[in-house]
């Protein structure tokens, strides 16, 4: 297939990825709701995630675009203008709202899922239907609710998600089924309300059809790829199937709205098939040049969701270990990592330890190729500060 098709070499692939998700700009442009809302719009998502060892994922992830990247900022698109909402793509994240009709299809898929999970069912009780109606009908008539607002059915178990009380049980329902938001937080707990206010026109917005839908799933995770199989199409925004990202992709190729090609593949292991944007080569020559410094990248970043993927084209074997059983870890419980240029170079096991005001490093990294020079330790030191300023540390302690 490689003498017949374009191939495209895992330098050019990758750095065509780090151009469509923001992160060959410079840094130390301006961030204003603006900007932050076209970036966040250019990457496609941000991930959600409760886990605060350093600071929480949305902010790790655009402070590694924007050097003065302000909290408020992103509250204020979030909760205020609602020119993004929170709901699901592999995970929890904050979308662009103008989005919001091609999240209908997957409030129907869930709502039928939900309902026939077993798990739920034993969560939600004898009493669904009373169950949903109470919760639905206290907000309608009180506002934004949270989980502890509502009595707790279950005294003496786990408050866990394991442990959910039948108003959780139902409060999640309605939010997987469309039928509530999250309106905003309170120390990271969902605040629900009913999308007809949160969202009073998207609300109104009819479901699109399957082709459209299909379509819109399938164009805007190449923008965001640049180059991708049809099953990285399709777990972009885990809104397809990958049957029905194939079918567009031979489709589209056949028009050529999109180049057939093949992609590089590091240590001699075989080249694979892929779709690319028509203009992939274009493109291309217009991007700039990463910046040098280093940059401590969010685990939850979208250039990493994709392990795969972060390994076919950085060589990078990343997994997140928050979840591994302590002795089984090899890097550490929360592992930041190191972005120089367009490689990723290593990572850091960092801890904000919030009452003393310090950023502690405990542990660096370094992949096995990568010479520990002074520059590149200077490097280290100056993205660590700048994560620092961020998170409000009054100074950086390096175990390591």
């Amino acid at each position: 297939m490689s003498d017949y098709l374009p191939v495209i070499t895992t330098a050019s692939a990758r750095r065509l990825f780090m151009g469509a998700q923001g992160l060959l700009c410079d840094p130390g442009l301006k961030s204003t709701p603006a900007t932050l809302q076209k970036m966040i719009k250019r990457m496609g998502f941000v991930q959600l995630d409760s886990i605060n060892v350093v600071e929480r994922a949305h902010h790790l992830t655009l402070a590694s675009r924007f050097d003065d990247y302000r909290h408020e900022h992103f509250t204020r698109l979030l909760e205020k203008d609602r020119s993004l909402f929170e709901h699901w793509t592999h995970d929890a994240s904050a979308i662009p709202t103008e989005w919001f009709p091609h999240w209908k299809p997957r409030f129907r898929r869930e709502r039928e899922r939900i309902q026939l999970h077993p798990w739920w069912q034993r969560r939600i009780g004898d009493a669904p239907d009373n169950v949903i109606a109470h919760v639905r009908e206290r907000i309608t008539s009180e506002g934004p609710l949270r989980s502890q607002d509502f009595e707790h059915d279950r005294k003496g178990e786990a408050s866990a998600w394991w442990g959910w009380k039948p108003q959780k049980a139902a409060l999640e329902f309605l939010w997987w089924a469309g039928e509530l938001m999250v309106a905003r937080r309170v120390h990271f707990q969902k605040l629900y309300d009913l999308t007809e206010r949160v969202l009073p026109s998207h609300h109104q917005m009819p479901e699109p059809s399957e082709e459209e839908h299909v379509e819109w799933a399938c164009v805007t995770a190449l923008e965001r790829l640049a180059v991708a199989t049809p099953k990285e199409l399709a777990d972009f925004w885990k809104a397809i199937s990958p049957a029905q990202a194939m079918t567009w992709c031979e489709a589209a190729a056949a028009k050529n709205r999109v180049a057939r090609v093949v992609v590089e593949s590091p240590n001699g292991v075989s080249p694979k098939p892929a779709y690319a944007l028509a203009d992939w080569e274009q493109r291309l020559k217009r991007l700039p040049a990463a910046p040098e410094r280093m940059r401590l990248l969010c685990p939850f970043d979208p250039v990493l969701r994709d392990r795969a993927r972060v390994l076919h084209l950085f060589d990078f074997d990343y997994r997140f270990e928050a979840f591994v059983p302590e002795p089984k870890r090899q890097y550490g419980y929360y592992v930041l990592p190191i972005l120089e240029g367009e490689e990723l170079v290593g990572r850091i096991n960092p801890k904000f330890h919030r009452a003393r005001g310090v950023l502690e490093i405990k542990r660096i990294f370094w992949e096995p190729d990568v010479r520990v020079t002074k520059a590149r330790r200077r490097k280290l030191e100056d993205a660590a500060t700048r994560l620092a300023e961020m998170i409000g540390a009054e100074r950086v302690e390096w175990l390591a």
